[in-house]
């Protein structure tokens, strides 16, 4: 038998090439998805807490403006407002045993000024009418409306550092989670528009009515969250150190010491660790000492003056000093960014021994203020309220959509979790850009490890479980 030409056997090459082009895109798709479906069956339940939490402590001003109306407004407007000394002095001797530590002064003369002070060794708020200096209430500064809901958002409620390290771990991963469901969303060839930028919503109850519910808010929702998340990290406990750092390190930070007026100050104490209402660009700034030299330390009237000739913008908290060379920190974080202001003060003298304002941050600084105040919707008002309520809704749409996604298509006696690819080279390289993604948010890197410790030595080495995880 004659053998057949070499030439012959090589007429189909260009749709080989096209069959292992489309095996290899496949292959990515499938490795990707199954980070991304694990991904969301682990974390897709505190995404929902945090987006409900999130939605609910954006309309604090609101909540709280009617929840508290009593504390928050006077009864009737007056004519001259009481020195602060003198509401202090007046509070102190109607409520014995209490400490005062700051004051809040409101330039609204409807606003009460609040002061935190301490009763019995608890953390209390106390609402004060700046005309008359009555206390109009008081409440467990850790009970209130906005701290429930606050402790929620960071510590899930539970409280402590390992609660506070999951949400960092969940905001982490939801940022992959965007980013590997844009990948897998984005469209493959010339689709309609339906499936593609708006969902298909003929037949409600189908996987496609699901998919796309699941799919296209996610996509539109998408870089309105990548910013809400961002601007939520420079106060986590892990990327917030590493965010504040690479600031430092790069002085796009509030220059150090550039605004500090004498020599580099000794101690260890930042701000954050004496002062309330701080600009996060200023929670680190080093705290200056008063000069000790047998003077009579100035009131809190004196700083008001002190604060309003530099022309910091009410309200304002002055925090009181502690100790002998503690010192007056007058201090505060505007909705808008750009009138923040922290003044550090000399109990005895008066001398201004810091003064940062947001034009002396750095550009790292300057972006993350306004990412914090879009993060809590206060950079331009309702507006940002309802586009960040409208995020947090569309990420529990999201979430919930995607379990019933994952219980229509989940096979008896198993997960469910999308096949493992067949090219181990596809396996690996996604898995290293995985863990490029890790390098930069830590604890996504430390539990990649971990999952990566429990595939090899646990879940490949027990049939039932190898069975149950499609590994």
């Amino acid at each position: 038998m004659s053998k057949i030409p070499v030439e012959k056997l090589n007429t189909s090459e260009p749709g080989m090439k096209k069959r292992a082009s489309t095996g290899l895109r496949q292959a990515i798709y499938q490795s990707v998805w199954r980070w991304h479906f694990y991904a969301g069956i682990i974390f897709a339940p505190f995404l929902i807490v945090l987006a409900f939490s999130g939605s609910v402590y954006l309309f604090k001003p609101q909540i709280e403006g009617y929840l508290y109306k009593d504390m928050l407004t006077v009864r009737e407007v007056g004519t001259t407002k009481m020195p602060p000394e003198g509401i202090i002095e007046k509070t102190t001797k109607a409520y014995p045993g209490t400490i005062v530590s700051s004051i809040t002064l409101d330039d609204d003369p409807k606003s009460s000024y609040k002061m935190a002070v301490s009763r019995n060794g608890t953390s209390t708020t106390m609402y004060v009418d700046p005309y008359t200096g009555n206390v109009l209430g008081m409440m467990n500064s850790d009970k209130t409306f906005s701290a429930f809901f606050k402790k929620m958002h960071s510590e899930l409620v539970i409280g402590g550092t390992f609660a506070n390290r999951l949400v960092e771990l969940a905001a982490c991963w939801a940022i992959i989670m965007l980013l590997t469901g844009i990948f897998l969303w984005w469209p493959r060839n010339k689709a309609a528009i339906w499936g593609t930028i708006l969902p298909r919503l003929s037949k409600p109850g189908s996987r496609i009515f699901w998919r796309d519910l699941h799919a296209v808010p996610a996509f539109w929702i998408s870089l309105v969250l990548l910013v809400i998340i961002a601007g939520g990290l420079p106060w986590s406990g892990i990327m917030g150190g590493q965010i504040d750092k690479l600031a430092n390190s790069t002085n796009t930070n509030t220059p150090p010491f550039a605004s500090i007026f004498g020599a580099k100050p000794e101690s260890v104490t930042v701000a954050k660790d004496i002062a309330e209402d701080l600009p996060w660009a200023a929670e680190s700034l080093p705290v200056p000492a008063s000069v000790l030299g047998g003077y009579v330390p100035l009131s809190i009237n004196e700083m008001e003056a002190i604060a309003d000739q530099r022309h910091v913008l009410k309200p304002y908290t002055i925090t009181i000093p502690i100790g002998e060379s503690g010192v007056f920190t007058v201090s505060t974080s505007h909705p808008t960014p750009g009138k923040d202001a922290t003044l550090h003060i000399d109990q005895y003298s008066g001398a201004v021994l810091t003064d940062v304002r947001f034009a002396d941050y750095g550009i790292m600084a300057k972006a993350i203020s306004y990412g914090i105040a879009f993060h809590e919707g206060t950079l331009f008002g309702l507006a940002n309220q309802l586009l960040g309520l409208i995020a947090c809704m569309g990420l529990i749409l999201v979430a919930i959509s995607s379990y019933v996604m994952w219980r229509k298509r989940k096979p008896e006696g198993k997960l469910g979790a999308p096949a493992k690819p067949k090219s181990r080279k596809i396996t690996i390289g996604v898995l290293i850009i995985m863990l490029a993604c890790g390098a930069l948010m830590p604890l996504v890197g430390l539990s990649i490890l971990v999952v990566l410790v429990l595939d090899l030595f646990i879940l490949r080495r027990i049939k039932s479980l190898r069975h149950w995880f499609s590994v």
